[in-house]
């Protein structure tokens, strides 16, 4: 799948460094698939400049972006985040499966985390834009993903992110802060109707670190 190409496009394009990266799929094979990447960057609010008073800033928003391309098993979507992940860099990858929340009892929370999974925020004002939407078919799939459950995955990029400079003594990691595939981390199967939480484990230590003493 063309994750990984995806996320180095847009960034190559913005040109500021990545927070988080998530993939949201409605829990039914051959839909099309939320990608939306969480930047770490500021603007100003206004161009106007006045002596002595400061500009206020904010945070950039996100972009949410659709992938159409056709896959018949959750293991190609599973397989593309973990490689895209891979190439970046990231420690791990959270995957997690979320039953429908359109059902007699379901709390409130469930159905706020599956609006903001798709990159929705409920919450928001129109001063205060989290996300930048290039996903023309969001609101159908937030509608199936009520019905049907969900799935997302989470990682954070290494290589051309905020955690570039972090020293996690991770040895997997190559000039740059990426990897080169092939993944070796095997995909594990995703069992729809019930919630789940899977983490694969990306990066490893191979020395022992000792905590230190004052």
């Amino acid at each position: 799948m063309r994750i990984f190409q995806t996320i180095a496009e847009q960034a190559e394009a913005m040109r500021v460094p990545l927070y988080a990266v998530t993939a949201t799929a409605v829990a039914r094979v051959d839909t099309p698939i939320l990608l939306i990447l969480h930047w770490h960057g500021f603007f100003r609010t206004t161009t106007v400049q006045l002596p002595g008073t400061p500009i206020p800033l904010r945070s950039l928003p996100g972009s949410a972006l659709q992938i159409n391309e056709r896959w018949q098993s959750f293991a190609e979507v599973d397989r593309g985040v973990l490689d895209a992940a891979w190439q970046m860099g990231a420690w791990e990858v959270e995957r997690i499966g979320q039953r429908p929340w359109w059902r007699l009892g379901a709390p409130v929370s469930e159905a706020l985390a599956a609006h903001r999974a798709f990159g929705d925020y409920p919450e928001q004002t129109a001063q205060d834009e989290h996300i930048v939407v290039e996903a023309p078919d969001r609101d159908e799939l937030l509608r199936q993903a009520a019905r049907k459950g969900y799935v997302r995955w989470l990682f954070r990029p290494r290589k051309g992110g905020v955690w570039q400079e972090v020293d996690d003594e991770d040895c997997t990691l190559e000039d740059g802060g990426g990897r080169t595939l092939p993944c070796p981390v095997p995909s594990q199967p995703y069992v729809g109707g019930r919630s789940s939480r899977i983490l694969y484990r990306l990066g490893r230590v191979d020395r022992i670190i000792l905590p230190s003493t004052f």
